[in-house]
């Protein structure tokens, strides 16, 4: 089965015998992917510590880059000026583009939302920003991915719990027609999702070259999830999004949702869990129907010391791995493996504070997670998920951390 939409095509080409996990292929004006896909972030238009050539050596097909922060440096007219992300970056294959709707959540102290948009205070220098959906889309217009998403109201995870009957104060500083009742705030950002939607779609100057997706809402409010995707889903778009995931609400509440969600999304056109993230959540997901991911854990990870690893992470920083001759994985054919580093070795860097520790630690994990994705391909052509258990148990894992003390996010 093969859909084309304007600047996206989308070719099916075999589905698992026992679950709804599909592979596909993603045809761009930049190049092709195959799916399920992992995506490295490229937050300012780098994947950070690594070479474009490295990165696509590693096994990436396409990278992510983010709207709000090359919004405010360098400015996406700059870049526009030199030809668009791609000839900018030097990466040659397929870039999606987020829309800057994650920010009103991650930056919630910095902003405030209401029925226009988003006005930002600038983590750089505090000037004064607005972003409103068709703003979103012209920046998206003018960075040239191939592929850029809706601007959306994100909200945290404890705005969806039905169960919850006490009101809560939401993260989102949204002013005076903000809700802080768990309820109605998912609803009211469901809604505006929505709203914003139509004027994204109206605002999409280039849908010749760029596929615009849709993203649907709702966090773990089941109702509120069926309502937006329905109304999210009736527009004519190359691709739809679960967005809203990944913000506190843990595995189960992340099975749950999208266990719930992906059947119901459109099966011709491609599906994407947005910001996830661990093997056992893109595990879930792919079994659940779901096509193509993001996180930014293997590099931020990578800079912090913390190696992904079939059986787990390690944390080169501890003081036994000091004098261990072992490689990060034995399994793994990254540079850093496959190079003959040892964990005694990659520890030094890092105690040492020398930047090839990040770099061959960075490298690692995303190998790590593209080779994850390879197995999963494998698994769903042949239905030999019993391989995907005995290659890679971590997914299987039921007591992994959201993240490590260990591993603090990134500045905004």
């Amino acid at each position: 089965m093969m859909v084309v939409m304007s600047a996206l095509m989308f070719d099916i080409l075999e589905g698992c015998k026992s679950s709804a996990a599909r592979i596909g292929r993603v045809t761009t004006p930049h190049g092709a992917f195959d799916t399920p896909a992992f995506m490295p972030v490229g937050t300012q238009a780098t994947i950070k510590g690594l070479m474009p050539g490295m990165v696509s050596d590693l096994g990436s097909q396409i990278i992510l880059a983010n709207t709000y922060h090359l919004m405010l440096r360098p400015g996406s007219p700059l870049i526009e000026s030199r030809g668009g992300l791609h000839k900018w970056m030097r990466w040659p294959g397929p870039i999606l583009t987020d829309s800057g709707g994650y920010q009103v959540f991650s930056l919630a102290h910095i902003n405030t939302i209401s029925e226009t948009g988003v006005i930002f205070s600038s983590h750089i220098d505090g000037a004064r920003i607005e972003l409103t959906p068709s703003r979103a889309i012209q920046i998206q217009n003018e960075l040239g991915g191939d592929i850029i998403m809706a601007f959306d109201d994100c909200p945290p995870a404890m705005a969806g719990l039905r169960e919850q009957g006490n009101q809560v104060q939401s993260r989102v500083s949204s002013g005076p027609r903000a809700s802080t009742e768990p309820v109605a705030r998912i609803q009211q950002a469901c809604q505006r999702s929505v709203c914003w939607l139509d004027r994204c779609v109206a605002a999409h100057k280039r849908s010749h070259d760029q596929a615009l997706f849709g993203i649907i809402q709702g966090g773990v409010d089941l109702d509120q999830r069926d309502w937006c995707l329905r109304q999210v889903c009736s527009h004519d778009l190359p691709g739809f999004a679960i967005g809203g995931v990944s913000v506190g609400e843990g595995h189960e509440g992340l099975k749950k949702v999208v266990q719930h969600v992906a059947p119901k999304m459109p099966q011709a056109q491609p599906r994407y869990l947005m910001g996830v993230g661990y093997e056992r959540d893109i595990l879930v997901a792919v079994r659940a129907g779901i096509d193509m991911f993001d996180c930014v854990l293997p590099t931020r990870n990578g800079r912090n010391a913390c190696a992904f690893t079939s059986t787990g992470r390690i944390k080169l920083r501890n003081a036994r791995f000091s004098d261990d001759p072992a490689p990060l994985d034995p399994t793994c054919d990254c540079p850093a493996c496959g190079g003959g580093y040892s964990r005694s070795y990659l520890r030094h860097l890092f105690m040492s504070g020398e930047m090839l520790g990040p770099i061959l630690t960075s490298a690692h994990n995303i190998r790590h997670f593209q080779r994850f994705l390879l197995d999963i391909r494998y698994a769903i052509a042949h239905n030999a998920w019993p391989l995907v258990q005995q290659r890679w148990p971590t997914a299987f894992a039921t007591d992994i951390p959201e993240l490590s003390p260990e591993v603090p996010p990134d500045s905004p």
